[in-house]
């Protein structure tokens, strides 16, 4: 795995909150209410617009941002999707953690265990493990591991940063 860096920049957009109006539901009125959107860099972020948008990546275009000395990531963010390649070293540990999102993890070459709902589960290539939304899990690569995780919606506390449990040297 090559160990090539990603500078990130943040960029800080934000929008006015819309008026309440009691004929729009609160799923519409929380829509209008946006909150600032980060874009990262050499990553393929979401755009500001609301419609989706057609484009053509190739990993090898994205930088790898180096999140610890084991663990490396890409990240291609869609409107209400995020495809994330994780690059793992043998003996990486992703501590225990949930998020709000339902995640997808398919192993493409290396393997992965993993500790959820009271079970171990070895993921190797081609094997694919669903995590629904807010359950608790943690993982370790057993060897040196190329994943893609699929997050929906995208995971903001990878494109702002705050995933401080990930970071650690």
């Amino acid at each position: 795995m090559k160990n090539k860096g990603v500078r990130m920049v943040a960029k800080t957009k934000t929008r006015t909150k819309a008026k309440t109006n009691k004929s729009t539901s609160p799923r519409q009125r929380s829509e209008r209410a946006v909150a600032p959107t980060v874009s990262l860099q050499h990553t393929a972020p979401v755009r500001p617009s609301r419609a989706s948008e057609l484009r053509h990546l190739a990993w090898q275009q994205l930088d790898r941002e180096i999140v610890n000395p084991l663990f490396e990531r890409q990240l291609i963010v869609g409107k209400d999707v995020m495809l994330a390649r994780i690059l793992l070293r043998k003996g990486c540990v992703v501590p225990l953690h949930s998020h709000v999102n339902e995640q997808l993890s398919y192993v493409l070459e290396g393997a992965m265990k993993f500790w959820i709902d009271g079970k171990e589960i070895v993921l190797r290539p081609g094997e694919v493990l669903t995590i629904p939304p807010n359950m608790p899990h943690r993982a370790e690569a057993l060897e040196d591991t190329i994943d893609l995780d699929i997050f929906h919606p995208p995971r903001t506390d990878w494109l702002n940063g705050t995933d401080r449990y990930l970071r650690v040297k």
